[in-house]
């Protein structure tokens, strides 16, 4: 049995301080990995399969082969890792606000994903999503209109908990108009929400993008020793 906890880095940002610790669980007997922002849970290891999800069901519907892809949202790494398990994928760009979650992962200290800041398809930009999304100049400002094959969010707790105010924006219809312009004709925009699917999200999305829709998606919680369900929105730009 590992040291039962361990905080394994910290750093003070504009939304407070964002932590990684390492606990040791008895009720899965097992270490686990989680991020918090202040005394708030962002990420665990225990729960994983939503953003695993987002990257499964925004890939499947992303037509075309050497795809470039954006994340918004590194984290513990898995949206970004299951993604690399296509071998469609030929640029995965992620952007996260924190250097210190980058450096977590440079530093191969989560297991899981290990070794993803070294893969040669990945781009670890330490930026603002949300800034990048909305700017005329895109993800890639050195290349000013480059589109990408496909988005896939996960920063936010949902379009209606939001880790930090000025997020909210996004989640509008000219936040969307604008991040929609990034993306090819047929691209995909998906996103991760911890709440049930929201109609008024989705009323939003519709006067951005076509298909649209909310999947629930359940796993089982070894805490509550029942199912939870978080949600995947996924869009196409016409």
């Amino acid at each position: 049995m590992s040291a039962r906890f361990e905080e394994l880095g910290w750093q003070q940002t504009p939304m407070g301080v964002i932590s990684l610790r390492r606990r040791f669980d008895l009720t899965v007997r097992d270490d686990v990995y989680e991020i918090k922002l202040d005394d708030e849970y962002l990420m665990s290891s225990l729960f994983t399969v939503a953003e695993r999800e987002l990257a499964r069901h925004g890939l499947a519907r992303t037509p075309g082969d050497e795809l470039d892809v954006v994340v918004g949202g590194l984290g513990l790494g898995y949206t970004a890792r299951e993604a690399l398990e296509s071998n469609r994928i030929r640029s995965l760009t992620v952007f996260e606000h924190s250097e210190a979650v980058i450096s977590w992962h440079e530093r191969n200290l989560l297991p899981d994903t290990a070794g993803l800041a070294a893969d040669s398809r990945v781009c670890l930009v330490c930026a603002d999503f949300f800034a990048a999304a909305t700017d005329p100049a895109g993800f890639a400002p050195q290349n000013p209109g480059r589109t990408h094959d496909a988005i896939l969010l996960d920063i936010d707790h949902s379009p209606r908990h939001v880790l930090h105010h000025p997020h909210a924006d996004f989640y509008t219809d000219d936040g969307l108009q604008a991040a929609a312009t990034h993306l090819t004709p047929g691209g995909t925009f998906a996103m991760w929400s911890d709440d049930a699917p929201d109609d008024d999200f989705c009323n939003v999305l519709d006067t951005v993008f076509s298909n649209v829709e909310a999947k629930q998606i359940w796993f089982d919680n070894p805490l509550t020793q029942g199912r939870s369900a978080a949600t995947v929105y996924l869009a196409t730009r016409r």
